[in-house]
């Protein structure tokens, strides 16, 4: 399944594909562009421990960030709180750093190329036409380098100081398999959920988790009194699947994170959880749609569900706009539902390398593709058609053939079971990791910027 490669989720430094994707239209690197004719005073916003942010740096981050909202349609704080949060955001992101010297962690010159080379193939140039098409845009290829060098550096940083440091016992190996293979399993329904999802920064300020837990509470208040969920979603819910009411579905409830299944264990279905569940992503209000029978067997589980899909992709470049890109698929969409061939209109303007196959993917294991395409095939029917999806690699038209659970073998499973064991026990190792390094800093605010302490 080579094709899958082309947008699997990869190491490459995140934020500076970011930057790139905002970068890649005139309006986004306007955004940079200014840097050389904006009169910001460069005065010093916040000290961390012996280095200092500037308001110019502030002022060029807070543009960024608020021109990638828009891109994605995304509401966009008030001036004063997203540079707060942005603010907050680099405090962070320079502690890391400041940290990352004292290991002794560096990022050299060749890395960075490799990295950048292979971001330049992700979007189908060569290094430098990527390079010549970033400085036409008015951004200094130093400063795209020195923001993919950063992200490696907080990368290698983490594994060192977190990842390479969480161990998966054989004893919670057994545990996870035995929850998925336990006694009831054979007789365990699975949950029809809906939820509505307030984010909330794993480094957020206390103050802007009150604010979000109030508004969390206000809307779980009136799901309660019976409004309707579906509209309380789409009005309110931050996740993908808030333009389909947040309904995720029937899952199981091994494929639930354990306090969800237990929010929900004494509803009956109809019911909202009375109170709000506070999870790693923010806050979720959750109703109880059904149950059924499960669909598994204490034989079987745990199953690799493979989803056999095929895509068209339009990257968003000086050609062909965020807008343009969307109205592109729409268009293709309404065609291929008259009747029109997914395949030919893949072969004829899908810019991924499975084009030659009409967009065929193969059959996807979970995992192998980047979150947002993942969760909007896992929403399709088979055979039904998504609407525009945003990736960092542009917009995916989706298109799910089929379905198959695919047992793995007994060695498949024990590595099912410790990548899921791990991971979650990184992110909260992760998590608590940053809190202790932010709290043993010394960070002072100033000017307008200051932050509670």
């Amino acid at each position: 399944m080579a094709n899958v490669n082309l947008f699997r989720s990869t190491a490459v430094a995140a934020g500076a594909l970011a930057a790139a994707l905002i970068l890649s239209t005139p309006a986004g690197a306007q955004a940079l562009s200014n840097r050389g004719n904006a009169q910001i005073a460069d005065s010093v916003v916040a000290v961390v421990n012996d280095g200092v942010i500037t308001r110019r740096e502030l002022e060029e981050r807070s543009a960024l960030i608020a021109k990638r909202l828009q891109q994605q349609n995304a509401p966009v704080p008030p001036a004063d709180q997203l540079q707060r949060q942005v603010l907050d955001q680099m405090v962070l992101e320079r502690i890391q750093l400041q940290k990352a010297k004292e290991d002794g962690i560096n990022i050299d010159d060749a890395t960075v190329n490799r990295t950048l080379t292979r971001l330049a193939q992700q979007n189908q140039m060569t290094l430098e036409v990527y390079r010549s098409r970033i400085e036409a845009q008015g951004v200094p290829w130093a400063t795209f380098m020195r923001d993919a060098r950063t992200e490696l550096t907080l990368s290698k940083l983490r594994e060192k100081e977190v990842d390479s440091k969480v161990t998966v016992s054989d004893g919670e190996v057994a545990n996870y398999i035995a929850s998925q293979r336990g006694p009831g399993a054979r007789n365990t329904s699975d949950l029809r959920l809906q939820h509505i999802m307030f984010k909330v920064a794993q480094d957020a300020p206390e103050s802007d988790v009150n604010a979000v837990q109030s508004k969390a509470d206000a809307v779980l208040k009136q799901a309660l009194n019976g409004d309707d969920f579906a509209k309380l979603a789409k009005d309110n819910s931050q996740d993908t699947d808030a333009s389909k009411g947040g309904d995720l579905g029937f899952r199981t409830p091994g494929s639930l994170p354990p306090g969800i299944v237990s929010a929900v264990a004494t509803l009956r279905p109809g019911q909202v959880a009375p109170t709000l569940l506070r999870t790693s992503g923010g806050f979720e209000v959750i109703k109880l749609v059904d149950r059924r029978a499960s669909q598994g067997t204490a034989a079987d589980a745990p199953k690799l569900v493979q989803t056999h899909v095929r895509h068209i992709l339009l990257r968003v470049s000086d050609g062909m706009s965020e807008q343009a890109a969307r109205q592109k698929l729409l268009d293709i969409k309404q065609q291929v539902l008259s009747g029109g061939d997914f395949a030919n209109f893949a072969r004829t303007y899908s810019q991924d390398g499975s084009a030659s196959q009409g967009g065929d993917l193969g059959w996807i294991s979970p995992g192998e593709t980047v979150p947002e395409f993942e969760r909007a095939m896992n929403s399709l029917q088979d055979n039904a058609v998504s609407d525009p999806v945003r990736s960092e690699y542009g917009y995916h038209l989706i298109q799910v053939l089929g379905r198959r659970e695919a047992e793995g073998s007994a060695t498949q499973q024990l590595d099912i079971a410790r990548q899921a064991i791990g991971q979650r026990k990184a992110e909260q190792a992760y998590s608590d990791w940053l809190r202790e390094l932010r709290d043993t800093a010394y960070v002072q605010y100033k000017g307008v910027a200051a932050q509670p302490q």
